[in-house]
C-alpha cells in the first residue's frame, strides 16, 4: 500500500532529524570526514530500505548540505574552499542517491518475490482443494467459495459455457452479472479493472474453453488469474474423466455380475431341473411303476422343487438387500434362541452331522430381527456343512465382547486360501478348488454379510489351509437385558 502525503511528510521530517542528529553527534565528538560521510551513507541506506527512494533522495541532499556546512572548511558556511572538496561533495551526493536507488530496487524485488511466493502458496492450496472433489457438480459448486477463501477476495462467480449456468460464492453481486461473464468467454483473456476492484478470466485448457470466472474485492495479478483459470479447467476436466471412468467401471462390473449370475443360476438350476425332468419322465413313460417307486420319484420332485424355490428366494433376497429395501423388526432376543432356530431349519440338510455348541452363560440379549438373523446363521451353518467332510463336527460358539456378542461357526474343512479370503463375501464368488465339486450359487455368504451389516454388526473369516475355517460375526447388545 502506498503511503499518503502526510505519511511521506512525516518520514521526511524524521529523515532530516536523523541527519541533524548525526551532525550534532560528530560536532561534539570530532572524527575524520570519511567516517562522517560513511555514517550519513549508512543512515541513507537504512531510510531508503524502510521508506523508499523519495525520502532517501531528500535525505541525501540534506546530508550533503549538512556535511558541507558542518565538516568541510570553511566550517559554518555553505561554501567550499578546496576544489577537491567539491568533487568529494558531489561524489558523496551521487553515491548516496545511487545507493538509495539500489537499496530501494532490492527492497522492491524482495517484496515482489515475497508476494509471488504467497500467490504460489495460495495457488497450491487452491489446487489441493480442487482435488478433494471427484463429483463434477460438487466441484463446480465449490470452486467460487474456494477462490474466496484461499485468495481472500470479496466474491467470485463461475460461468460454464456448455450449460450457461453460473455458480456463485454467495448472493448475486451486480458486477458479476451473467452478461459480463459471457463477454469474457468470447474475449478469451483476463480483464482487470483495478479502479472497480474487478477481474475476469477465461476458464480454458489449451484451445478448449470451459467458461469464465469473475472476482471482486481484491485485484490479483494477471499471472495468478491465468493460473486460477487453468487450474479450474484442469480440475473440471479431471472430475468429468473420473466420473466417466466410474460409470464405465460400473457398467463393466454390472455386466460381469450379470454374466456371473447367469452362469451361477444356470449351473444351480440345472441339477434340480434334471432330477425333476427324469422323475416326471419316468412316471409318464412307465404306468406300471410300483407304489414305492412312485412315492420315491414324487419325493425327488418335491425335494428338488423346494430346492428351486430356495434358490429363487435367495436371488430375490439378495436383490432386496442390495437395494436396501429390507425393513428389520428389531427386538431383544437371547443368542441361544437364534442358534436353536437355525439348527431347527438345518437339521434335515445336516443329515445327522454332529453340531457342538459352546454358548457362554448369562449372555446379554441382542437387538435383532430374529427371522433375518436366523437366515444369516443358517447360511453359515449350511456353508460349513457343504465344505467339510461328513464325519467332522460343526462347532458354534457365542461369547460377550464389550457392547457386542460374538457368534462363530467353525468347520474342519479344507480351509480357504489366503488370497481368496478377501473375495469370499463377493456376490456369486465361489472357491476355485470347490466350485465344481460343491453345488451352490455363491449368494449364501453375501446374504449373511448383508443381513449382519444391516444389524450394525460385522462379519469376519479366519481360515487355514488343511485346518478348516471360522466365520465370526458380531451383534449389538440390547442394553439392560440378559439372555437365557
Amino acid at each position: 500500500m502506498r503511503p499518503s502525503l502526510t505519511e511521506k511528510l512525516v518520514r521526511i521530517v524524521i529523515a532530516l532529524a536523523i541527519v541533524a542528529g548525526i551532525s550534532v553527534f560528530y560536532r561534539v565528538l570530532p572524527v575524520n570526514a570519511t567516517t562522517i560521510a560513511l555514517t550519513y551513507l549508512l543512515a541513507i541506506v537504512a531510510v531508503s530500505t524502510a521508506w523508499g527512494l523519495t525520502v532517501a533522495v531528500v535525505m541525501s541532499i540534506a546530508a550533503m548540505l549538512s556535511f558541507n556546512y558542518n565538516f568541510l572548511p570553511p566550517i559554518g558556511k555553505l561554501t567550499v574552499a578546496d576544489p577537491q572538496n567539491w568533487v568529494a561533495l558531489f561524489a558523496f551526493l551521487a553515491v548516496a542517491v545511487l545507493v538509495s536507488q539500489l537499496s530501494n530496487r532490492a527492497k522492491q524485488k524482495a517484496e515482489d518475490a515475497s508476494a509471488r511466493r504467497r500467490e504460489i502458496e495460495k495457488l497450491y492450496l487452491f489446487s489441493q482443494g480442487l482435488l478433494e472433489f471427484g463429483n463434477v457438480i460438487q466441484l463446480q459448486n465449490r470452486i467460487p467459495s474456494q477462490i474466496v477463501e484461499v485468495f481472500e477476495v470479496g466474491a467470485a462467480a463461475l460461468l460454464l459455457a456448455d450449460k450457461q449456468k453460473v455458480y456463485r460464492s454467495g448472493p448475486v453481486v451486480p458486477q458479476l452479472d451473467v452478461e459480463s461473464l459471457k463477454a469474457n468467454v468470447l474475449r478469451e483473456e483476463p480483464l482487470i479493472d483495478a479502479a472497480a476492484s474487478l477481474s475476469f478470466m477465461p476458464v480454458r485448457m489449451g484451445m478448449r474453453s470451459f467458461g469464465s470466472i469473475g472476482i471482486t474485492g481484491t485485484v490479483l495479478t494477471r499471472q495468478t488469474l491465468e493460473s486460477i483459470g487453468t487450474l479450474t479447467a484442469v480440475a473440471i476436466e479431471r472430475a468429468r474423466a473420473v466420473e466417466q471412468l466410474g460409470q464405465t467401471e460400473a457398467a463393466r462390473e454390472g455386466e460381469r455380475l450379470r454374466t456371473a449370475l447367469l452362469d451361477s443360476v444356470t449351473h444351480a438350476l440345472r441339477t434340480p431341473l434334471t432330477s425333476i425332468k427324469a422323475s416326471v419322465t419316468n412316471l409318464l413313460s412307465n404306468p406300471n411303476v410300483s407304489t414305492a417307486q412312485r412315492a420315491e420319484l414324487l419325493t425327488i420332485v418335491n425335494e428338488e422343487t423346494d430346492r428351486l424355490n430356495r434358490l429363487v428366494g435367495e436371488a430375490g433376497e439378495m436383490a432386496q438387500l442390495d437395494a436396501g429395501e429390507v425393513e428389520l423388526n428389531l427386538a431383544p432376543h437371547a443368542i441361544g434362541d437364534m442358534i436353536h432356530a437355525a439348527l431347527e431349519q438345518t437339521v434335515k440338510s445336516l443329515c445327522g452331522r454332529e453340531v457342538r455348541m459352546n454358548v457362554a452363560a448369562n449372555l446379554p440379549n441382542v437387538s435383532v430381527d430374529l427371522k433375518r438373523i436366523t437366515d444369516a446363521l443358517v447360511q453359515l451353518i449350511d456353508n460349513a456343512h457343504r465344505y467339510s467332510p461328513a464325519d467332522q463336527p460343526i462347532t458354534i460358539t457365542a461369547e460377550a465382547a464389550g457392547d457386542f456378542v460374538v457368534t462363530s461357526v467353525a468347520d474342519r474343512g479344507a480351509g480357504i486360501d489366503e488370497q481368496e479370503q478377501a473375495l469370499i463375501f463377493e456376490k456369486f464368488y465361489r472357491g476355485k478348488d470347490q466350485r465344481f465339486q460343491v453345488q451352490g450359487t455363491g449368494m449364501g455368504l453375501p446374504i449373511a454379510k448383508a443381513i449382519i451389516e444391516a444389524h450394525r454388526g460385522t462379519i469376519s473369516l479366519t481360515s487355514q489351509r488343511g485346518h478348516g475355517s471360522v466365520f465370526s460375526f458380531t451383534l449389538p447388545v440390547e442394553r439392560g437385558k440378559a439372555g437365557a
